[in-house]
């Protein structure tokens, strides 16, 4: 009975975290949405003013958010960076990964280089801010190009480390037995490795994509002037000095998510495999 009794709290104790967790998103989900809809003259300095239905559904918001962020252009350069940035970390992170993964356990230039890319992830971007605005623009890289050149290099060590971890789990007897059968080296990666890390491609795909979609600092600081916008950068024409159009604002973050949002459905059946497996040391 006591055992009985201390599951049964252990689920009640479960079942009220699962619900502050999904209120946690609920909650600023079903704002955003409500805002999007309501008029200017709906919003009040009340609470329930704000958490209030609109009096009238309309689109009006999401067609001038349209216009003002000049969404098919912003939205056509976002999905071309996002996509070449997550293809081109697919296919040299991994083939890193491979290289350093297998190599570092019984090398220690392997293992020094892998330490010296993984500790990129704690450079802070402030730090790189100026001297990569500045090199960039000598290189004549200021633009979408120089920007998914630093997405590639910026998310290096994290895909790297996922990648090397993940290898842990693929038995390196497959190798072998390829390498008794003729196969070279970049022959076994390209066609035993790397289709079975396929449940880490879409967790690296995941969230390399979410980074680049929603990051507005690097194309605010290379792509200025150049008069090219992202989503993220559009986005910031609804803030001015004076203040917010939040309605405007928010209907535009509802059509920004609708990409990713739809990306991340299709590939969440690998992305707990992948994380889960790639965590394994």
């Amino acid at each position: 009975m006591k055992h009985t009794s201390t599951v049964g709290k252990s689920n009640r104790v479960a079942l009220v975290l699962l619900i502050l967790g999904l209120s946690t998103i609920a909650f600023p989900l079903y704002l955003t949405i409500v805002i999007a809809f309501k008029q200017p003259s709906e919003m009040t300095n009340s609470i329930s003013g704000i958490l209030s239905l609109p009096k009238t559904w309309s689109l009006n918001n999401f067609r001038e958010a349209m216009i003002v962020t000049d969404f098919w252009h912003s939205l056509r350069n976002s999905l071309l960076i996002s996509v070449l940035t997550v293809g081109i970390s697919i296919l040299i992170h991994s083939l890193m990964g491979y290289a350093l993964g297998r190599n570092k356990a019984h090398s220690k230039f392997y293992s020094f280089v892998y330490l010296f890319i993984v500790s990129g992830m704690f450079v802070p971007f402030a730090i790189l801010m100026m001297p990569l605005a500045k090199q960039t623009a000598e290189l004549g890289l200021a633009n979408w190009v120089g920007v998914i050149i630093l997405y590639i290099v910026f998310y290096m060590p994290m895909n790297i480390m996922l990648y090397s971890g993940y290898l842990v789990n693929i038995p390196i007897a497959l190798e072998e037995a390829a390498r008794v059968d003729g196969a070279s080296t970049w022959m076994t990666y390209w066609k035993i490795i790397f289709p079975i890390m396929g449940p880490m491609h879409a967790t690296v795909a995941v969230i390399t994509a979410l980074a680049v979609w929603n990051d507005v600092m690097t194309p605010l600081i290379i792509m200025a002037g150049s008069g090219e916008n992202t989503l993220p950068l559009a986005q910031l024409n609804f803030q001015s000095q004076f203040g917010t159009n939040y309605n405007l604002a928010f209907a535009s973050y509802l059509l920004s998510l609708i990409p990713i949002l739809i990306f991340y459905v299709i590939c969440q059946k690998q992305i707990l495999n992948g994380v889960t497996n790639g965590a394994v040391k």
